[in-house]
């Protein structure tokens, strides 16, 4: 079994637990510390499937850095981390993320898109050919350049061999939303939050935005909405699943988190997309939404989304979730 992630890798300068951002000419001290770790939607959800629980070999990332000390860095906590890497080195400098943390409110991102928009098409086809995996996630769709105008291609091609697509966006880096319309019908699972929900659909209600998101094509659509939780569409069925509730440290990640918990899940139970029962998808959708919670506990993208974290949150509160869920027939 092989899990290959691509996209977006990023280096997060993180300030967490400010008391307010900082005004012109003042000096603020960041008392809890500032943090240089990997980012990026594919180096998170590659880090975070090896913390849940799949084996180490069986999760590979392809994706492009600068030739420089940061894609060094990259590579290096990468294959630290047990991730199998094959990377890409431009001549460009690789993306970096200054993120600030203000206590009690979102978190402020400030990207350089560098690398990314450099991702070759033909890199990826030679990884999908040499690996064959099970599971393709893309992470960060529309900040990937030229390659972007190819994931239909890329999607498909790895449907051709059995493997469960999963898609994962960011705003698009000079497209209009409308770009997404073409590329959703290609993904077997498609992740996006509410507000990025509402650009691509026009729908101001999430269930409406489901909707068209599965006309699309699409056969499981995931909308995330932080703290008031996740909807999503399978089969017949609209499900509502409340969040759990955690002290939040840092929810930079999150997002990122709940794609490897709901990876993880598949990849214990492997199979085409449409042989998996409503309940089954829920019980998945459960646990990603737990890794989410995890992530948010601690300083950095995935610092705390290890499965005995995550075990502990599914033990203190699932009971109560559970009595809160909704399943709708469309």
């Amino acid at each position: 079994m092989y899990v290959l992630t691509t996209g977006i890798l990023v280096v997060d300068i993180i300030a967490a637990e400010l008391p307010h951002i900082a005004n012109q000419g003042e000096l603020l001290y960041v008392t809890d510390g500032i943090t240089v770790t990997i980012g990026g939607h594919a180096g998170n959800v590659s880090i975070d499937l090896i913390q849940l629980g799949v084996r180490i070999g069986d999760v590979y990332l392809a994706s492009v850095v600068g030739r420089d000390v940061f894609g060094d860095f990259i590579e290096r906590f990468l294959s630290e981390k047990g991730v199998k890497v094959r990377l890409m080195k431009v001549d460009a400098p690789t993306s970096k993320n200054i993120i600030l943390v203000v206590k009690g409110e979102d978190r402020r991102f400030h990207v350089d898109i560098g690398s990314n928009i450099f991702l070759d098409r033909g890199f990826i086809e030679e990884a999908i050919d040499d690996i064959e995996p099970r599971i393709l996630y893309i992470g960060g769709a529309g900040m990937l350049g030229r390659f972007d105008d190819h994931l239909p291609y890329i999607l498909g091609k790895a449907r051709n061999i059995d493997a469960i697509t999963f898609l994962d966006i960011v705003a698009p880096y000079s497209r209009d939303w409308s770009f997404f319309r073409n590329v959703i019908g290609y993904s077997d699972i498609f992740h996006c939050n509410s507000l990025e929900a509402y650009r691509i659909t026009g729908e101001e209600d999430v269930f409406g935005s489901l909707k068209l998101l599965r006309r699309l094509g699409c056969k499981l659509p995931v909308i995330t909405m932080g703290d008031k939780g996740l909807v999503a569409s399978f089969k017949d069925k609209l499900m509502c699943i409340p969040a759990f509730k955690v002290d939040v440290i840092d929810p930079t990640g999150a997002g990122d988190a709940f794609c490897a918990g709901l990876i993880f899940k598949f990849t214990e139970k492997l199979g085409a997309i449409d042989d998996y029962m409503v309940e089954e998808i829920a019980d998945w959708l459960i646990f990603g939404s737990a890794s989410g919670a995890a992530c948010c506990t601690a300083k950095g993208t995935t610092t705390n989304v290890r499965r005995k974290v995550v075990d502990a949150i599914l033990n203190a509160q699932l009971d109560d979730l559970m009595r809160n869920i909704q399943v709708k027939d469309i």
